[in-house]
């Protein structure tokens, strides 16, 4: 069975036609910023497997995109 993944977005701005803004990914209380809507896309497909999940997220944490939230 599916492990069930839900994501609040927060759209901030809208520069070069498309989305910039915050992800927050509630199961792992987790908020990752998106530069664009191709951007976003892949974050939350990465939800999908555990791999792209983490590789995704050690890419964003090296950017300084990820915060912890407790």
């Amino acid at each position: 069975m599916k492990k069930k993944t839900s994501f609040l977005i927060d759209i901030m701005d809208t520069q070069n036609h498309t989305w910039q803004g915050k992800i927050y990914w509630v199961q792992e209380k987790k908020t990752i910023t998106f530069r664009s809507a191709l951007e976003l896309m892949q974050l939350l497909s990465s939800a999908v497997t555990p791999e792209e999940a983490h590789q995704i997220e050690e890419a964003a944490e090296s950017a300084g995109k990820v915060e912890q939230i407790v």
